[in-house]
């Protein structure tokens, strides 16, 4: 068992960078910076205000990689930030309105769920790692869809259609590269280990 492991809680990948509170600094803003340049692959989706991007896929990465507390600070800073003025929403806008914004906001929250299932091992199998990554996915589009609803004065089932229905090929696909990468980075940490 790892030192860094406390009453089940398992280190995450962030926990392996040596340091403390210089390196938490540098991973919150680093998570919020990888956020928002993956916000900048934007690919429209024909009938829905929202487009397809990058970011979903970066804040639920960020989320895993550095935990509950860093990852939902690491959220917190890109919406901050965003908000404030800096465009580095999708297609390099900022501001909280409009139909996406909704989901910028999920992103604190499911930053922090994903990070404390990454916390408990949610990261270390691709199984659970896809788990991981669909709860994340439901947090996120609890806080978008209702959003959306308003922003565009339709129905919840309409936003379902208009915000969840078009992503959810898109979805599976970052699931799957998620439940390859993060658990695969352990198997090649945990060699490199024995290794050493």
């Amino acid at each position: 068992m790892s030192s860094l492991s406390v009453a089940g809680h398992r280190p995450v990948l962030a926990d392996l960078v040596p340091g403390a509170l210089v390196r938490d600094a540098i991973l919150v803003a680093g998570g919020a910076a990888l956020t928002g340049a993956a916000a900048q692959l934007v690919i429209p989706v024909p009938g829905s205000p929202v487009p397809m991007t990058g970011q979903t896929f970066a804040a639920l990465l960020v989320g895993a990689a550095l935990g509950w507390k860093r990852g939902a600070l690491s959220m917190a800073l890109y919406l901050a930030v965003g908000a404030a003025g800096v465009g580095w929403f999708q297609d390099g806008s900022s501001g909280l309105f409009g139909a996406s914004a909704g989901y910028i906001v999920g992103f604190v929250f499911a930053g922090a769920l994903v990070g404390a299932l990454a916390g408990r091992g949610g990261d270390r199998t691709p199984l659970r790692m896809a788990g991981t990554m669909v709860l994340g996915n439901l947090v996120i589009y609890s806080f978008g869809v209702p959003w959306l609803a308003a922003s565009l004065g339709v129905s919840l089932s309409t936003a379902v259609q208009k915000g969840v229905v078009p992503f959810l090929i898109g979805d599976a696909l970052k699931i799957a590269v998620a439940a390859a990468l993060l658990p695969g980075t352990w198997a090649l940490v945990s060699r490199f280990r024995k290794d050493a």
